[in-house]
């Protein structure tokens, strides 16, 4: 999930021009006194996004202001908090490969793994390892043995100060990627590896450094604030994981947290400052886009080669074009884990039209990218689904249909993964209500739900699985493998030519009471959309303001009527009642 509030990201220009080198005057005056500063720049969360773009910084230039720092000041590190090696086209079609090449080249000094970094399978991801020119850490990822599968840590000496660096990878990964991915691999307790390392590091290093790929995410059972509570002898946690903006870091239990976001729109900055081998300062920054586009930073060519090369070798493939949409199909991370999308509808029909089921279903998260109005091309439907999924059918009682769509609303209003874009079944729910209590309707094919009739699901191997906790589907025998989802999307557009999927209330979130108004003639457009008179229904994109203003009427008006929290934060599939 996206963090905003104290965390949000507001670049001030002024500030942005001090952010990439100490200046003169203070390497001075650290030189007087014997301090020593040491900066540590860290990425996270950046799937496989290795180009520059409008809101990517990209890792050539990365690595150019990096090693322009490191030039200058020689006390400096490079580190990466996990999500990497998998994600985009690039990566996915050499199994990671590229990514190592590229990080090698920029001078990564170290890395923990995240959950999606284990897609390829975990003896794939050993392999890919052996590989970088740097160490990847994890203290808590275990062997059935119980051995650790990777080093637990590593200590780097840099200006006389010794760092001891240790990983933890979330326990989530058991779920949040392909089951068969972790086979006979653990998750140990976060929080009790890291008493362990600790104790075992003091008295060896100067200050402790924890790479977390835990998140802050309150959904989530272990983070990097629950880190920071249980062990404040770390002095440092970078992290990973919610893909959370935190603009100077937050302080926990004394212990300096941050995060730079996603997808290399930020690079992480903290200072360490010693004197004497004793931390007596530490701090956070970022270095945003906006500061590498007005500073002009140019590509290292060692990275851009390397992307060069990589690229030229898949254009063919991934240029052709399978077919038009005549909308943006909507991919984005808050769009498809809160509610209804239109790509997501468009994925559950290529489903039903492969295996004929009667419902389908397939997690919000599965869904990478959007796609802008136009043509398709086949490598921007593998970047929409990159997982390599594939479609199995199971033959499921209506009872576990119920029990799937509640885990996939549990979340609500808050993002989830497992969120469902749907197929054959329409469903309502009510936020308001308990967790597993929040479906008010579900039909199939336009008939009630029956919980003790058994229906065919069309879903994706790594929910049938149990994936995304969706363990109600586990144990059902597997009826039949269909194609991948790539594939079955692209056969499915190939079909229909020009699509125009549209958000059609497959998914409704029912609008808290509201005291009674009189009721006045709506828009045609808003009654063909809701078959309500004085609702309407949210779609992507949409504000208070704007519906407003639609149906001229104010956003204050709107949220009288309705008792929505945060005017600001509404979200697709919501109901909302017009005056």
């Amino acid at each position: 999930m996206k963090r905003t509030g104290k965390w949000s990201l507001r670049p001030l220009v002024l500030a942005l021009a001090l952010l990439l080198m100490l200046s003169v005057a203070q390497l001075a005056a650290a030189a007087e006194t014997g301090a020593k500063t040491i900066t540590i720049f860290h990425t996270n969360d950046v799937h496989s996004r290795v180009e520059s773009s409008k809101e990517n910084i990209g890792y050539a230039e990365m690595a150019t202001l990096v090693k322009a720092h490191k030039k200058d000041n020689p006390n400096t590190l490079l580190l990466d908090i996990g999500d990497t090696f998998h994600g985009q086209t690039i990566a996915n079609l050499v199994r990671g490969a590229s990514i190592v090449d590229i990080m090698n080249a920029a001078g990564y000094d170290a890395m923990v793994p995240g959950n999606h970094d284990f897609n390829y399978g975990y003896a794939h991801l050993v392999e890919l390892t052996k590989l970088t020119q740097f160490p990847v850490v994890s203290a808590n990822v275990k062997q059935t043995n119980g051995t650790r599968l990777l080093k637990p840590y590593v200590i780097k000496e840099t200006g006389g100060v010794k760092l001891g660096i240790f990983g933890l990878t979330t326990p989530e990964t058991a779920y949040k990627t392909h089951p068969n991915n972790v086979e006979d691999i653990t998750f140990a307790d976060p929080t009790e590896e890291a008493k362990a390392i600790v104790a075992e590091l003091k008295g060896k290093v100067d200050a402790i450094i924890a790479i977390t790929h835990l998140g802050v995410d309150g959904s989530s059972v272990d983070t990097s604030l629950k880190l920071a509570k249980a062990v404040p002898e770390i002095n440092v946690i970078l992290d990973g994981h919610s893909h959370t903006v935190m603009e100077k870091g937050t302080t926990e239990n004394g212990v300096l947290i941050a995060q730079t976001g996603e997808y290399l729109k930020n690079v992480g900055r903290v200072d360490l400052t010693f004197e004497n081998g004793k931390l007596i300062g530490k701090s956070a920054s970022l270095i945003t886009k906006q500061h590498f586009d007005e500073q002009k930073i140019a590509p290292d060519q060692a990275v851009l080669d390397i992307v060069g090369k990589v690229k030229k070798e898949q254009e063919g493939v991934l240029q052709e074009v399978v077919g038009y949409s005549g909308a943006t199909l909507v991919g984005d991370r808050e769009v498809v884990r809160k509610g209804e999308s239109n790509l997501g509808n468009l994925i559950a029909d290529a489903m039903l039209s492969e295996t004929g089921a009667d419902v389908a279903i397939t997690n919000g998260g599965g869904i990478r990218a959007s796609i802008e109005a136009g043509p398709i091309t086949k490598g921007q439907v593998i970047t929409v689904l990159p997982f390599g999924n594939y479609t199995q059918t199971k033959k499921v009682k209506g009872s576990d249909i119920r029990a799937a769509l509640e885990l996939g609303v549990s979340a609500y209003p808050d993002s989830l993964g497992g969120f469902p874009q749907v197929g054959g079944v329409t469903f309502e729910f009510d936020p308001s209500l308990p967790k597993n209590e929040r479906i008010t309707s579900i039909e199939v094919k336009g008939q009630p739900l029956d919980p003790q009739r058994t229906y065919v699901l069309a879903t994706n191997d790594f929910m049938a699985a149990g994936g995304d906790n969706y363990t109600m589907f586990k144990s059902y025998p597997i009826a039949n493998d269909f194609s991948s989802l790539e594939e079955s999307l692209i056969a499915y557009i190939r079909k229909v030519g020009d699509v125009q999927p549209a958000v059609e209330g497959r998914i409704k979130v029912k609008a808290a009471s509201a005291a009674p108004v009189p009721a006045t003639p709506v828009a045609p457009a808003v009654q063909e959309q809701t078959g309500k008179a004085n609702l309407y229904i949210v779609k992507p994109g949409d504000s208070l303001s704007k519906i407003a203003k639609q149906y001229g009427t104010t956003w204050q008006t709107l949220h009288r009527l309705n008792p929505i929290p945060n005017p600001n934060r509404i979200y697709p599939g919501q109901e909302i009642l017009l005056p």
